[in-house]
């Protein structure tokens, strides 16, 4: 099904939007900024857009858990889960924006999650300045235009956006900053090209020893590669948890895909009875985005 829309975590110029040009599947297609995560997929979730765009997990940081939860969400409360078709691991150079100079600095604004990949370089350059938590790295550079005192950690696209001076860049800790960014869909297609991962979640029927480590045995035993397993509180109750999982493999012909497929179906097909809930994303494609400068 064409992509005619296209959520994203707005304003213009976060990274958000950046992934969501690099994931659209034409030049015709409608980008609709949102104020938040949340909001983004429950605009896919409602049939306002026919896609979303949201980030999932940073090198630095890890999982973005708004994400996660509402992911969770699709399928614990909705008929279907939210389909991932598709996934970019998108470069992240952060630069600290201001009309004002670095010296005059007292307050830096961004999202909690690029204010913790700057968190190195903040401490030294700018000790006494209060970071400030905004819904976006776009919306923070909105937010400090025309301050000499305010400053935003934002991409250069934002500068530009918002025509604002960059005072440093790149300024995250990490060279190799970067973040996974999905995009949704409301129901699995069926994918045309190859696919290397597999997104998947559980909670488990009770807190009991050994139950985790049963269940992940199943992925183990059919030599399964978990490139990711993450944990979340089930909101439910304190102790208990909702885990997520990709399966990730390499480049492979279309019969060794097709034994990945089976390997997979019977991993589900165990995983089963030692779950509460078990809710598969989809198996997709994942590109390594490595244009930014």
């Amino acid at each position: 099904m064409p992509i005619s829309a296209i959520a994203y975590l707005g304003p213009e110029g976060t990274y958000g939007e950046q992934a969501a040009l690099r994931l659209a599947h034409g030049p015709e297609v409608k980008l609709l900024p949102q104020i938040t995560i949340r909001n983004v997929m429950e605009a896919l979730g409602a049939g306002l857009v026919d896609a979303a765009v949201v980030p999932v997990e940073n090198s630095v940081e890890g999982g973005v858990t708004t994400c996660l939860d509402t992911l969770w969400e699709s399928g614990a409360l909705q008929a279907e889960p939210l389909a991932i078709e598709r996934a970019l691991i998108l470069p992240i150079r952060h630069a600290l924006l201001s009309d004002g100079v670095l010296q005059s600095i007292t307050e830096v604004l961004s999202h909690p999650q690029a204010l913790g990949q700057c968190s190195a370089w903040l401490q030294k350059h700018l000790p006494n300045a209060l970071q400030l938590p905004t819904s976006s790295t776009a919306e923070a550079a909105r937010m400090v235009k025309g301050s000499r005192f305010r400053a935003a950690i934002a991409s250069k696209k934002a500068a530009q956006e918002h025509r604002l001076p960059e005072l440093a860049y790149p300024i995250n800790d990490q060279p190799g900053n970067c973040t996974r960014f999905l995009l949704l869909r409301r129901a699995l297609n069926e994918q045309a090209g190859a696919v290397n991962c597999t997104s998947l979640a559980f909670s488990l029927h009770a807190n009991a020893p050994g139950g985790l480590v049963e269940a992940l045995q199943v992925f183990a035993k059919r030599q399964l590669n978990m490139s990711r397993i993450e944990s979340r509180p089930s909101k439910r109750e304190l102790g208990e948890y909702v885990f997520f999982v990709d399966i990730t493999w390499p480049p492979i012909d279309i019969i060794q895909q097709q034994k990945i497929d089976q390997q997979l179906e019977a991993a589900m097909e165990e995983l089963k009875p030692l779950c509460e809930r078990l809710i598969s994303f989809g198996s997709y494609p994942i590109t390594d985005d490595t244009s930014l400068p």
